[in-house]
């Protein structure tokens, strides 16, 4: 994604989807974990902040959208569709109880990408029918990342994804350096990763070692 426009269509031509998470990030501020995850190569990132003043994720994500383009990597927004306009963000990312796709289409207009989190067949149909660009599929293993998750999916609902849906997906939730290659294995193509990078000592070293799982 280094070179070519960043679009609605190729915004999830990647491996790993990095977001923010500020309290498992070891005290370091957003702006430095997502400055080794750009220098390791990663080429999108979403920031994803619920606890964070207004002003203060204006400013992180000003700075984090500057970065981005740097690097020739596309940056998402999550939940929060006002933040994602201001600053000229390439997508939002939004839940089953956010404002519906249609609606926040009309809003951000043609160029933007939006991503929605599905749990279920039903819920992936419905994210087809309303226009999403790519859903999230998950959470696959058990995750502390957030307060409200709901319980895993596991494979069955993963797997059905792939044979079904047509649109891109990333996997979510759980996802670690000992499990990785079974994810991408079943059919994933691009995962999304919290606490394993946000929390690691060394970022590049972690980002590293998740490729090279993926590449066995």
């Amino acid at each position: 994604m280094s070179d070519k426009k960043i679009t609605r269509q190729n915004i999830l031509d990647t491996d790993i989807y990095c977001l923010t998470a500020l309290k498992f990030s070891k005290g370091r501020s957003n702006i430095e974990v997502v400055r080794e995850m750009l220098d390791s190569g990663i080429k999108l990132i979403q920031y994803r902040e619920k606890e964070i003043k207004s002003g203060q994720k204006y400013k992180e994500c000003m700075e984090i959208r500057k970065m981005t383009r740097e690097a020739g990597a596309a940056f998402i927004v999550n939940d929060d569709i006002d933040l994602a306009m201001m600053v000229g963000a390439d997508g939002i990312h939004i839940g089953q109880e956010d404002f519906p796709v249609h609606a926040v289409r009309k809003l951000i207009g043609e160029e933007m990408a939006i991503g929605l989190s599905t749990h279920t067949p039903e819920e992936a149909r419905a994210a087809v029918e309303a226009g999403a660009d790519y859903i999230g599929v998950g959470p696959i293993f058990k995750t502390y990342t957030k307060e409200d998750v709901v319980d895993p999916v596991g494979f069955e609902y993963m797997d059905w994804v792939v044979k079904n849906i047509d649109i891109p997906f990333v996997a979510i939730g759980g996802i670690k350096e000992h499990n990785i290659a079974d994810v991408m294995n079943r059919g994933a193509k691009c995962v999304a990763i919290v606490t394993e990078i946000v929390g690691a000592d060394d970022i590049g070293a972690m980002v590293g070692n998740l490729r090279a799982a993926i590449a066995k």
